[in-house]
C-alpha cells in the first residue's frame, strides 16, 4: 500500500450511542436466511478453512476479514457477520492454525510450554508473527472471489484478532481500514514484548484504525495507548469506550461478539468513511 496523505486527527473518546449514531448504515439487503460457505486456503504448507458470508446478488462487494481470538472453535462468528452482510459486506472468517477447522498446533496450548512469564511473552510475539502469515494468506484468497471488490478491504479483529489486525494495519496488504475491538485486553501486562511490537505497528500504521471496547473490559490501556501512539504519529484514527456491558470483565470482553447493535453503526460510520474517501478532516 502505498504512503497516504495524512489528514488531520480527530481523536474520539466517547460513551453512549445518540439516536441518530442507531440509524447509520442500515440500508442494504436483509442478510435473514443466508448462509455462510466453508472454504479452504493455502497458508504455506497449511490447508486452512474459513466461513465467507456473502450478500444476495453479484457484487462487486466491499469485503470485511475478521480476525478471531483466541478461542478454540472461533465458528462462523454468526453473532456479527448477519450485521454487517446485511449493509452489503462479504464476511470472512478464516480459521489460523490450530483453530477451528484448521489443522496446526493451537496457540494457547503452544503458550503453556513457556517456561517463564519472560519466555511467553517473547512466544506470543512469535506466535502472532506465524498467524500473520495465515491472515496474509486469507485476505489474498479474499481478494481472488470474483464478487469481492479488491480496492474496498477492512480487516476486523476482537482480542488475540485485534493483535492480529494492529500486524495487519502496519503491513498494508491491501486492506483500506482497520477496526481493532479489544486487541490485547488479557495478554497486555503480562507481555512486554508484545506491547513494544504493538505500538511500533501502530506508529508505523498505514490505513485509519477505529478502537473500541466495553468500559468493564480485561485492560483498557491497549487501546488507549496504541490509539495515543497513533494519534501523536499523525495518523488517522478514533477511539470510543461504550458503557460497562454485561456484569463482569468476560462480559465486558465478549461485547465484541455480543455487541453489535450497540458498536456495529459506528464501525460502519467509520468504514464508510474511508473507504469512500469521504474524510473531510
Amino acid at each position: 500500500m502505498g504512503r497516504q496523505v495524512q489528514l488531520p486527527v480527530r481523536r474520539m473518546v466517547l460513551v453512549g450511542l445518540s439516536a441518530a449514531a442507531l440509524q447509520v448504515g442500515v440500508a442494504g439487503a436483509s442478510a435473514e436466511g443466508l448462509q455462510p460457505e466453508l472454504v479452504g486456503f493455502r497458508s504455506g504448507s497449511l490447508d486452512l478453512k474459513g466461513f465467507v458470508w456473502k450478500p444476495q446478488g453479484p457484487g462487486p462487494f466491499p469485503a470485511i476479514l475478521w480476525n478471531h481470538g483466541s478461542e478454540k472453535r472461533p465458528g462462523a462468528v454468526d453473532r456479527v457477520a448477519p450485521f454487517f452482510v446485511s449493509r452489503g459486506y462479504v464476511f470472512f472468517v478464516p480459521h489460523r492454525r490450530g483453530q477451528g477447522r484448521s489443522p496446526g498446533p493451537y496457540i494457547m496450548d503452544q503458550l503453556r510450554t513457556a517456561g517463564s512469564p519472560a519466555q511467553r511473552s517473547f512466544m506470543l510475539v512469535q506466535l502472532h508473527e506465524e498467524q500473520l502469515l495465515d491472515q496474509l494468506a486469507a485476505v489474498a484468497y479474499l481478494k481472488s472471489l470474483p464478487y469481492v471488490d479488491r480496492s474496498r478491504l477492512v480487516v476486523m479483529g476482537f482480542s488475540f484478532g485485534g493483535i492480529q489486525t494492529m500486524l495487519a494495519a502496519e503491513r498494508g496488504a491491501g486492506y483500506r481500514v482497520a477496526v481493532n475491538c479489544s486487541g490485547a485486553a488479557q495478554s497486555w501486562q503480562q507481555a512486554p514484548d508484545l506491547q513494544r511490537r504493538l505500538t511500533m505497528a501502530a506508529r508505523n500504521a498505514v490505513m485509519p484504525v477505529f478502537f473500541l471496547q466495553a468500559r468493564n473490559d480485561y485492560d483498557l490501556a491497549p487501546n488507549r495507548i496504541l490509539s495515543e501512539q497513533m494519534n501523536a504519529s499523525g495518523k488517522r484514527m478514533e477511539a470510543k469506550v461504550y458503557p460497562a456491558y454485561g456484569s463482569g470483565a468476560q462480559d465486558g470482553h465478549r461485547f465484541c461478539l455480543a455487541g453489535t447493535d450497540i458498536w456495529g453503526p459506528d464501525a460502519i460510520r467509520f468504514i464508510e468513511i474511508y473507504l469512500s474517501g469521504r474524510s473531510t478532516r
